[in-house]
């Protein structure tokens, strides 16, 4: 049978089409369109509806993938990175030594050196992060390179889809987005909400203030709204929830009135997430031993991505940890114009390092790898040139600009194959040389891996249908 909560695949929608040239019934031809959608939603293969859960590990701003995990040797200068590259548990696949630790698990995941798309006007962030986030691009790019904020009208984030065409089981939240909105100046949040399909959808964000590179951020979440007052039993609540159950069954009218806003659907679940107490105890990572935090690195990124594995073990669907400096901010950043030799060996590299190659150890041990797929990828990669411009910006002469044109993802758990490279990048990491993957595919093979099929129809604001994305799932990456 095929989910319920699923939409009908364009695929399905024009194998049911055609018959109308055989002056078929609407019934007839409503038969065959469920046939058709069970045939394109049920089609499996490799991977497919194996991962339970997703953790999105979003590079914001955009790393050099030259000087992380795709090295290039006997190039000049101002292409070869200032780090020495060295082995990894895989012959003859080197990193940068900016990720000893990563170095040592990536015979656990897969590596695609051959992220690649021409971009949509400018090479902005933004637009870029919608596009990854959304699977689509946009046309709202000013002369400046920024985008307009947020909008009912946007795409949703893919994390909205994913929990609206499969809803968790578990009394959990089903999406939650940590520790910083994306972000690019003063444009928040664009392609991180459910967009069309309403707030409903939207991630639980957990933006803790504090500095951003503060461990103790990750200590002050509040979490006000899933507390249960200590005047107010949890026997209390369920009566009122019997009540109001009363007072509909007496008011039919009014309840078809609000059929379409689920009302009495989101009220069980939020009343469901206080009673049961599962996303409080998630929170609390006061409770690991040391021993599991030291493993992810005393900092914000660490800390979330810690959250991260307690909230899909909880049975949490989706979690976004986007990286905590926004683009085109210096410190910690991975928008790296300027002093990039300094900053990646001393900041953003090793933070990274610890915190990736942390979480695959500890799902891998707690044998949740199996079912959460994990996905690291940021905007864009870096220019293989150094001290060029290629979006109007300044670089220094060990800086790099932006670079959509190749770049590096890594993906694990749920089926993928451990200890691959796919793709290829040329002699400069300057364009795929083999296999180039494009943001809307890696975004396809999420779905799959869900086994919701990437050519679902969703309905937008205007009741206009459209594909979750317009691309297919790359199955070579599962085993």
């Amino acid at each position: 049978m095929c989910d319920p909560h699923l939409g009908v695949s364009r695929r399905a929608l024009l194998r049911v089409g055609g018959t109308g040239l055989f002056g078929l019934s609407l019934g007839q031809m409503l038969g065959l369109k469920a046939q058709a959608n069970d045939s394109a939603l049920a089609t499996g293969g490799p991977g497919w509806n194996k991962a339970k859960s997703i953790i999105l590990v979003y590079l914001q701003g955009g790393p050099s993938h030259l000087d992380l995990w795709d090295p290039k040797e006997n190039v000049p200068d101002n292409v070869r990175s200032a780090f020495a590259p060295i082995s990894t548990k895989l012959p003859g696949v080197k990193f940068t030594e900016i990720l000893p630790k990563l170095a040592q698990v990536n015979d656990k995941f897969t590596l695609i050196r051959s992220m690649s798309y021409t971009p949509n006007g400018l090479f902005n962030h933004t637009a870029a992060i919608y596009q990854m986030m959304t699977g689509y691009t946009t046309d709202k790019v000013s002369p400046s390179g920024q985008l307009e904020p947020p909008s009912p009208k946007d795409f949703p984030n893919f994390g909205s889809n994913i929990i609206r065409l499969k809803p968790p089981k578990e009394q959990m939240l089903p999406f939650v987005m940590l520790p910083r909105p994306l972000q690019e100046s003063n444009v928040v949040g664009k392609g991180g909400t459910a967009g069309f399909l309403g707030k409903a959808y939207d991630p639980y964000t957990l933006y803790p203030d504090g500095d951003d590179m503060d461990m103790a951020k990750m200590e002050r979440i509040r979490i006000d709204d899933l507390q249960l007052r200590p005047e107010v039993y949890a026997t209390r609540l369920e009566r009122r929830a019997r009540l109001r159950e009363q007072i509909n069954s007496l008011m039919p009218r009014m309840d078809e009135a609000v059929a379409d806003y689920k009302l009495g659907e989101y009220y069980d679940q939020a009343l469901g997430l206080i009673i049961s107490g599962r996303a409080r105890e998630a929170f609390a990572i006061s409770t690991e031993d040391d021993a599991t935090r030291d493993l992810y690195g005393r900092n914000t990124f660490g800390q979330s991505l810690l959250l991260a594995r307690r909230l899909v073990e909880a049975g949490t669907r989706v979690v976004e940890v986007v990286w905590p400096k926004v683009a085109n901010s210096d410190n910690h950043s991975w928008d790296h114009h300027v002093g990039l030799t300094d900053r990646m060996k001393k900041q953003s590299g090793p933070m990274f390092d610890a915190g990736l190659s942390g979480l695959i150890t500890d799902l891998d041990q707690r044998g949740l790898l199996n079912e959460t797929l994990v996905v690291a990828v940021g905007e864009f990669g870096r220019s293989p040139q150094k001290g060029v411009s290629t979006s109007g910006n300044g670089n220094s002469a060990d800086g790099r600009d932006h670079w959509p044109y190749c770049y590096t993802a890594m993906v694990a758990g749920a089926g993928i194959t451990p200890g691959a490279v796919y793709g290829e990048s040329d002699k400069t990491a300057s364009a795929p040389s083999k296999s180039p993957v494009h943001p809307a595919e890696l975004l396809a093979t999420i779905y799959h891996s869900f086994g919701i099929h990437p050519e679902t129809i969703v309905y937008n604001h205007l009741n206009q249908p459209r594909e979750l994305v317009k691309a297919q799932a790359i199955t070579s990456l599962f085993v």
